[in-house]
């Protein structure tokens, strides 16, 4: 099929670039990304062309944080970026003359993870992103699943509490707010808070107030051993593996991986997350246990998967 360009559009900037069949990155080009939606769109065209000088591209993936059409077209609704029913792949086609596909962002991620990284060798996966919110992909028999409307996987919005914590969707409850890098300084503030003598390391870190705590804070005071960020970091795994182990029920995977900049941490997030999912899984003594395994290409993920879903000829259900 040649080389495609995946886009990753990020809060700061926009990254595109050239991707080869096995997944290579071969050049990247990125620009600042714009304060407004048109100018989004402008700069995406931009950063494309960047990134395709010298290279014979066949076909454009653009990984977008939102609700996305099933005809990989369409942005219902962004969160971040006031696009509503923005026609995104028209208008980028219409800039740069190739063919256009529109990806929810962690479905590209989630693609990427599954066909070049931690998910090789498996047909069956459920992939998480644990960062500032909670996203993530579903992979069932070696594709994509999108559901019908093209809008399925938002796991960060399954309502985990009732009447629980209000989350910036509107809902109250969602995951997202129990596990996400938003959940992880919440906890780390509240328990500095309330036995600030259990925080000794985390608060000399910042700046001896626990308002100032900030992620980078908790996992460098949770790998000293400071009681309070260790503690945060085992609320917050009780929480995903809790959610795993419904999603276990859902789908039955044979892996989970587990991705965003939380999973940078490594088993510091993944070992308590394994104990969680297992405490939860219904029937988990006697029945096959999925892994719960570190994603491996980071940051690179959604603009890989971008890419390569840039590919695929039909929208993958």
């Amino acid at each position: 099929m040649g080389l495609t360009i995946g886009v990753d559009i990020g809060g700061t900037k926009i990254a595109a670039g050239v991707v080869d069949e096995e997944g290579n990155i071969l050049s990247t080009y990125k620009v600042p990304t714009p304060g407004t939606p048109e100018g989004i769109v402008d700069a995406i065209a931009s950063a494309v062309e960047g990134a395709r000088a010298g290279h014979d591209i066949v076909g454009v993936g653009i990984g977008a944080a939102g609700y996305v059409n099933r005809q990989r077209s369409t942005v219902y609704f962004a969160p971040n970026i006031d696009w509503r029913q923005e026609p995104l792949k028209d208008e980028v086609e219409a800039r740069v003359g190739l063919p256009v596909v529109v990806e929810n962002d962690a479905n590209a991620a989630a693609w990427g993870e599954y066909k070049f990284g931690a998910g090789k060798g498996h047909r069956n996966v459920i992939c998480i992103t644990l960062g500032t919110g909670l996203g993530g992909g579903i992979i069932i028999g070696n594709k994509l699943r999108r559901g019908h409307f093209g809008v399925a996987a938002e796991f960060g919005h399954i309502r985990m509490v009732p009447d629980g914590l209000l989350c910036g969707c509107g809902s109250q409850g969602c995951w997202e707010q129990y596990a996400s890098g938003r959940a992880l300084v919440r906890y780390a503030k509240q328990r500095a808070n309330a036995t600030p003598e259990n925080a000794e390391i985390l608060l000399s870190l910042g700046d001896g107030n626990p308002d100032g705590i900030e992620g980078k804070h908790i996992s460098m005071a949770a790998r000293q051993g400071d009681p309070v960020a260790v503690d945060s970091y085992r609320e917050l795994a009780r929480w995903a593996g809790a959610g795993l182990a419904d999603l276990a029920s859902l789908f039955d995977p044979s892996a989970f991986i587990v991705g965003g900049g939380l999973s940078d941490e490594g088993e510091l997030v993944l070992d308590p997350i394994r104990k969680s999912y297992k405490r939860w899984l219904v029937g988990g003594n006697w029945r096959p246990v999925a892994d719960v395994i570190a994603a491996q290409l980071g940051n690179k993920a959604g603009l890989v998967g971008a890419a390569d879903l840039a590919r695929e000829p039909d929208p993958i259900m």
